[in-house]
């Protein structure tokens, strides 16, 4: 284990919260491992025209408040969401809100989008150097005018950002997922498409919406044709679930709030599969939920995930995680024969 990642597992002995944001703290002050090597070619993903150097990304829930982005890449993710943003400050939901599943390799949160809010994170991501990042956005706890809040989200951070992230899927908002709806979904996609071309002078930026696992055959179907319908550049393939599997075996399985973690990857992943076969691969997917391992990201991949993040994993085995999903991954893509990320994207559907 490197000395970053020992001080990562020590960092496993705080409470859950104050963990989190004390490894936010020392990936900003530059204090995490660099892997400056450069990636496999065989992991380098197009997509959007934009080449991710692997398709290895830090989800949205990390970096709430565009502080550790950087801090982050140097671990060499491919690619990193800050969020979820809010248009105003605020505190979230009462503590305690974070809690460990250990015997799981789960989490449950209920956060309830704790935010600095969109001008501070504008502020940060002004000094943004290179790597790919990007943002997601949120709607303020106690807003009348949710898609108002989007809108001016977008406006903000469309331009400091590589794509966009429209957040419907949150368990911890009350309200949020019914915006997941074919109705006010796809005016809700309208209305930040324009705000985010405004706020870019004109200039297109992927927007992308994440939809959570906890979806009816119904309700995929509906939000499948909202993305073709729409010409959404993608989805994110999923938030955190508000079920509970039998499985569990940790005392706070109970606890309310999203489920992440091991035990989203199967369901997260099917929800994925079934969203690719539902567009016909038209609509570019991004897979999240329970990745620990090369195997976990080239299952997503082969379901149909161009991209994949993670989070939870960290939590539990620390930065050194990302060099060795890397590793992995390259290996599986050659053992089956595949010279590149997207050859294998939606194998399992052909």
């Amino acid at each position: 284990m490197s000395i970053a990642g020992l001080a990562f597992s020590l960092f496993r002995g705080l409470d859950p919260e104050r963990a989190h944001n004390a490894a936010v703290w020392a990936l900003s002050h530059g204090l995490g491992p660099k892997h400056d090597t450069v990636d496999d070619p065989i992991l380098l993903a197009q997509l959007w025209g934009v080449d991710f150097p692997n398709p290895i990304g830090l989800a949205a829930g990390f970096d709430k408040d565009a502080q550790a982005f950087q801090g982050a890449l140097d671990l060499g993710f491919g690619f990193v969401e800050i969020g979820t943003v809010t248009p105003l400050p605020q505190p979230g939901n009462p503590k305690p809100r974070v809690f460990r599943l250990a015997e799981d390799n789960a989490v449950i949160n209920r956060y309830g989008f704790n935010s600095q809010g969109i001008a501070t994170a504008a502020e940060r991501l002004k000094e943004r150097g290179g790597g790919i990042v990007g943002a997601n956005i949120g709607r303020n706890k106690d807003s009348h005018d949710a898609l108002g809040d989007y809108a001016a989200a977008a406006v903000r951070l469309a331009p400091l950002s590589d794509y966009l992230v429209i957040n419907v899927s949150s368990p911890n908002t009350p309200g949020l997922r019914a915006l997941q709806g074919r109705s006010q979904l796809l005016q809700l996609i309208s209305m930040v498409r324009v705000a985010a071309t405004e706020g870019c002078g004109g200039e297109a930026r992927p927007l992308l919406v994440k939809i959570a696992p906890d979806l009816t055959a119904e309700d995929m179907q509906d939000i499948a044709a909202v993305a073709v319908e729409s010409h959404v550049d993608g989805l994110i393939i999923s938030n955190t679930t508000i079920d509970r599997p039998e499985s569990l075996r940790s005392r706070k399985r109970t606890e309310a709030g999203g489920l992440s973690g091991a035990p989203l990857l199967e369901p997260s992943t099917a929800v994925l599969s079934e969203m690719y076969a539902l567009t016909a691969g038209r609509v570019p997917l991004i897979g999240a939920g329970g990745i620990s391992d090369g195997a976990g990201a080239y299952a997503k991949i082969r379901a149909g995930a161009s991209l994949v993040q993670l989070y939870t994993a960290l939590v539990f085995r620390g930065p050194d995680l990302i060099p060795k999903i890397k590793r992995e991954l390259a290996a599986l893509l050659r053992a089956d024969g595949f010279q590149s990320v997207s050859q294998a994207v939606g194998a399992d559907h052909r």
